[in-house]
């Protein structure tokens, strides 16, 4: 049975990348994967069509920042070219605590997510549809993520109005970090990279790594 089968995949990448997510989360987590590929058979939401690959290259991917998303303690989280809820949605399932903004330009994907908030029951879960450099929040978000939507320089340049005092830009990237990192240290001499730490995600040999980038204090 493929629902089996899924479980099982999940619940073994997780033992894996050492994370701790309970029985109830993590068939959420599933009712979420089977969600999309039911509307992927009609909105072509992912490229990806095998549902045991959507568990390694969706959800584990997706949290493989779980850890580091929970330690900084953040208050608001905000996805940016969210798509069909990456990393957003997994994120909002595991730390309920945690309110999460996505936001998508595309109607078909934003539409998905909001009938995902209302089958999951995710409260803490808010969906925005347009560009993400017209979008407003008084409170601004603690973490601004991105898993594919952009070069860092222009991720940071769209977003930075939103981003809250001392908050920080998570970039979820390959391995082809170097002429982005160097891009970003012409085009935007006003942020500083923290750190970059690599991701362990199940099943997957491509490397992984995320980027921590704050506003440079003077």
């Amino acid at each position: 049975m493929l629902k089996v089968a899924l479980q099982e995949k999940l619940e073994a990448g997780l033992a894996e990348m050492n994370l701790q997510v309970s029985a109830d989360k993590q068939a959420k987590l599933i009712a979420y994967l089977q969600l999309i590929v039911k509307w992927n058979q009609v909105h072509n939401l992912t490229a990806i069509r095998d549902p045991l690959e959507m568990v390694t290259l969706h959800l584990l991917d997706s949290l493989s920042v779980l850890h580091y998303v929970k330690v900084a303690g953040a208050e608001r989280l905000l996805d940016v070219g969210a798509g069909a809820g990456l990393p957003s949605i997994p994120l909002a399932i595991c730390l309920p605590e945690l309110q999460v903004t996505a936001i998508d330009a595309v109607m078909k994907k934003t539409s998905f997510m909001r009938q995902a908030k209302g089958e999951l029951d995710l409260t803490n879960f808010h969906v925005e549809t347009g560009r993400v450099e017209a979008l407003k929040n008084a409170l601004g978000f603690d973490l601004i993520i991105s898993r594919a939507f952009s070069e860092m320089s222009l991720f940071i340049k769209l977003t930075k109005h939103l981003l809250s005092e001392n908050g920080l830009w998570l970039a979820m990237k390959g391995v082809a970090l170097q002429l982005e990192v160097e891009k970003l240290g012409l085009d935007s001499s006003s942020v500083q990279i923290q750190k970059v730490v690599p991701l362990k995600v199940s099943g997957l040999q491509a490397e992984r790594h995320l980027v921590f980038l704050s506003p440079l204090q003077i």
